[in-house]
């Protein structure tokens, strides 16, 4: 029989490891928007239609499992996905690795927010429109006009579409400030 002290103690490391596990997945849903994944399709035609020259560096803004960094490592870009989920960070370096696209594709365990993209030639969202707004003017703040926009589902408010697919997949071309 087990007795009475070493019970309590199981009992608290299964509470403190069940609340250190929904804390951080509350900070991910807090701090970005909650996971669901690009289509395959949609996550053809993403690369597709950034058009992708062999060295260009490429962001996905909330990269989820890496689905769309691996494409665009696989289409011959520098990709860097932005991811705010400790899980799904570390999904996508495992696929990553296993792909064999380490040294091409990255993943950041940071928040796009913070993060610098006038280094970026082309950038990949799949973002909730309450966000789209503040977003586009933080592009237009550090990114070069023309700079290629791929956005999945949700279109960019008041900026000009180049190109869509009936699956909600769109093409923009980094307008001037508005």
């Amino acid at each position: 029989m087990i007795p009475f002290f070493i019970t309590i103690i199981l009992e608290l490391i299964i509470l403190i490891t069940l609340t250190i596990t929904l804390l951080i997945l509350l900070r991910s849903i807090i701090n970005g928007a909650i996971y669901y994944p690009s289509e395959k399709k949609n996550v053809e035609v993403i690369v597709k239609f950034l058009n992708i020259k062999p060295g260009e560096k490429i962001a996905d803004l909330g990269s989820g499992d890496g689905r769309i960094i691996i494409a665009l490592a696989r289409a011959g870009a520098e990709a860097h996905g932005y991811e705010v989920n400790p899980f799904l960070v570390r999904q996508s370096r495992k696929k990553i690795k296993d792909e064999g696209l380490s040294g091409k594709a990255f993943i950041h365990y940071q928040s796009f927010w913070k993060a610098d993209l006038s280094q970026f030639d082309a950038i990949a969202i799949y973002g909730l429109p309450n966000f789209l707004k503040r977003l586009g003017a933080k592009m237009q703040r550090e990114m070069k006009l023309g700079t290629r926009v791929v956005s999945n589902m949700f279109e960019f408010p008041g900026w000009i579409t180049a190109q869509k697919t009936e699956d909600r997949v769109y093409l923009y071309f980094l307008p001037q400030k508005t």
